[in-house]
């Protein structure tokens, strides 16, 4: 059967109708929705969403050129990041960009939030312009968008875990990424590296930082073994105590103040001590770190994305995936040979 025309002919109903129930729309009903799908994978059939929103495009335009649409949702304002954060969520939706343009799309993005859009009325959006593939930026905290009707919708989270509802993920390999920077670390000369954590943060990444930067330094011949300073409310006093007793030679953290907090103990950076970036998107100054290539992982989900839209796999995953990018080192001002 090659047709939608003749799957209709066969099940006696209307070739609009049969295109419509492959297509999912709610003015088909549920028992001849279902009647048409099974009729249609008995007899090998798979509707293609893309080719047919061609062909329609095709006969509205003379010019005969279509791009899809992806939605690029930010599931936090802006307004709640500090200025670094959102630096590096521009870097993921401009990669998202990037890539749809590529693999002929356009990304518009949505902002959620208690003073933007809700889930209801994103999914009717999404829904009334035709949009069927969802990228959804990294959140703070655990994202909850499982209200959105996602039997209609195929999406990528650009970060570590999302449960609610537990789609594909594309986000920074963490643990091999603390791993690249304590061996540049180490060839550089640093003895003593020592990490500064937020709690909230390591806990968010399943605790990949601090597990690597553990295993590392427990088996690594040259390095002492520091113990890590992850607290839930990293403040200055908390880290003078620490650095005193640590003593460490290089530090590695996300917070750029506790460079800072660093030199008001009399370290001299990176004369005496050195400091790495476990994110030099959180920087506005250069400095000495880890790239995360914001940009790499806004491409990768897009990518899984379109293969999603083409292949009709719509839903939440049975088994959710996670594609890690491993990040690779900057040289900076703030580290030198020792």
């Amino acid at each position: 059967m090659s047709s939608v025309r003749e799957l209709a002919r066969v099940l006696g109903l209307s070739h609009t109708t049969v295109s419509d129930a492959l297509r999912n729309k709610p003015r088909v009903k549920k028992e001849t929705r279902d009647r048409v799908l099974k009729a249609a994978k008995k007899a090998g059939y798979r509707y293609n969403p893309l080719a047919g929103a061609l062909m329609s495009e095709m006969r509205r335009s003379s010019v005969g050129v279509f791009q899809g649409v992806l939605a690029v949702v930010d599931l936090e304002s802006s307004e709640q990041r500090m200025s670094t954060a959102k630096r590096y969520h521009r870097e993921v939706a401009e990669g998202c960009r990037e890539k749809a343009l590529e693999l002929g799309f356009k990304t518009e993005v949505f902002v959620m939030g208690s003073e933007h859009l809700s889930v209801s009325r994103l999914d009717t959006i999404l829904k009334s312009r035709g949009i069927r593939g969802v990228v959804l930026l990294p959140a703070a905290t655990d994202p909850d968008i499982s209200n959105l009707r996602w039997e209609n919708f195929a999406g990528v989270y650009t970060d570590y875990i999302i449960e609610l509802p537990a789609l594909d993920t594309v986000c920074s390999d963490h643990f091999r990424s603390m791993v690249v920077a304590l061996l540049k670390l180490r060839e550089l000369g640093y003895k003593r590296p020592g990490l500064v954590l937020h709690e909230a943060h390591d806990r968010r990444l399943l605790y990949r930082w601090e597990a690597a930067f553990r295993m590392h330094s427990l088996n690594t011949l040259g390095h002492d073994s520091l113990e890590p300073l992850v607290a839930a409310d990293l403040s200055e006093a908390a880290f003078s105590k620490w650095f005193k007793k640590q003593k460490p030679d290089v530090v590695l953290c996300h917070r750029m103040e506790v460079m800072e907090w660093m030199e008001t103990l009399g370290a001299k950076i990176p004369e005496t001590h050195g400091f790495c970036c476990l994110n030099t998107m959180m920087s506005e100054a250069p400095v000495s770190g880890l790239d995360l290539r914001p940009r790499l992982i806004g491409k990768r989900a897009t990518e899984l994305l379109v293969g999603q839209l083409h292949r009709n796999d719509y839903g939440v995953p049975e088994t959710a995936s996670t594609t890690t990018i491993p990040a690779v080192w900057i040289d900076g001002p703030t580290t030198c040979p020792q």
